[in-house]
C-alpha cells in the first residue's frame, strides 16, 4: 500500500510506520489519521507482522500535534465530531490493536503527538525529545483521549501540572513519571526500539493479544478485569502456540510458533 502521509516498511516480522510531513513537523490531519489507520488495519490483517512500530520522519519531531488550520474554524458540534471520529478511528484502535505497538518517540510529541504515543503500548524516547499536552494555551483541551491516559500513565497530579501549564517535559522527566519506558540517544533509538520489538515477535501472537486485552481491561469501568484476565487465559490453553510453547519448554528448545 502507497500513502501520501506515512511510510510503511516491514522487514523481520516488525511494521515501520513513519508520518512523512516534515514540513509540517508531522503534524496529524484529518487525511494523516486516516492513513494510519488504513495502514494499522492491514497490519493487523496481516499474519507476517508481529510489532508495529511508529514514529516520525526526521530528528525534530515525532508529531508536534494537530494541524490546527484544519479546526480553527469550528464549531462545539464539529469539534465533538472531530475528537470522537479521531479516537474511534485512531487512538482506541491503536491502544486496543491486538498486536504491541510501540512508539519510538524521535522528537517533539505535543498535543496530538503525544496522545498518539500514549494510545501505544510501550513508548521509547530519544534524549533529545520534548513532551506536552498546550492545548489550554489555545483555549481548548486534549480531545484524543489525552486527560484520560496521561493520568493513567502518570498519575492524577502530574497529569493535572502539565495538562493545566500547558508545558514541555523533557525525555528523562517523562521516563521518571511513566509516560516513557526507556529514553536512549537519537542514534541508538530505532536500533533499541527494533531490539524491543525483535523480542515481542518472538513471542506467541494469540497471547500477546490476549495480554493486550487484559491489561487494557483494567482501565476500563464496563469490564471485570480479572474476569477479562481469566477468559483469556483460558483461550490460550486451546491455540496450537500453547502447546508449541509448552512442549518447546519440556524439551528444553526454542518455540517455533506459528
Amino acid at each position: 500500500m502507497t500513502f501520501d502521509n506515512i511510510l510503511v516498511d516491514q522487514q523481520d516480522k516488525i511494521a515501520l510506520i513513519t508520518i512523512n510531513r516534515p514540513t509540517k513537523l508531522n503534524a496529524l490531519n484529518r487525511d494523516t489519521i486516516q492513513e494510519l489507520h488504513l495502514a494499522f488495519s492491514h497490519l493487523e490483517k496481516d499474519p507476517s507482522t508481529r510489532v508495529v512500530l511508529l514514529t516520525g520522519s526526521g530528528e525534530k519531531a515525532f508529531v508536534a500535534g494537530a494541524d490546527i488550520a484544519e479546526f480553527a474554524h469550528f464549531d462545539e458540534n464539529a469539534a465533538a465530531k472531530l475528537a470522537r471520529k479521531g479516537q474511534e478511528t485512531l487512538f482506541h484502535f491503536i491502544e486496543n490493536f491486538p498486536k504491541p505497538v510501540i512508539a519510538v518517540i524521535n522528537g517533539f510529541a505535543l498535543g496530538g503527538g503525544l496522545e498518539l504515543a500514549m494510545a501505544a503500548h510501550v513508548r521509547i524516547a530519544a534524549q533529545s525529545a520534548k513532551m506536552g499536552l498546550p492545548e489550554v494555551s489555545l483555549g481548548v483541551i486534549p480531545g484524543y483521549g489525552g486527560t484520560q491516559r496521561l493520568a493513567r500513565l502518570t498519575g492524577k497530579g502530574k497529569a493535572m501540572e502539565m495538562i493545566l501549564s500547558a508545558g514541555m517535559i523533557a525525555a528523562d522527566e517523562a521516563c521518571k513519571w511513566g509516560l516513557v519506558n526507556q529514553v536512549v540517544s537519537q542514534e541508538d533509538l530505532l536500533s533499541v526500539s527494533k531490539k524491543m520489538a525483535g523480542k515481542m515477535a518472538r513471542n506467541a501472537s494469540p497471547a500477546l493479544a490476549a495480554a493486550i486485552k487484559a491489561v487494557n481491561a483494567g482501565y476500563r469501568h464496563d469490564v471485570d478485569g480479572y474476569e477479562v484476565e481469566i477468559a483469556a487465559f483460558a483461550h490460550c490453553f486451546s491455540t496450537p502456540d500453547f502447546k508449541e510453547g509448552t512442549q518447546a519448554f519440556l524439551e528444553k528448545r526454542p518455540p517455533k510458533f506459528q
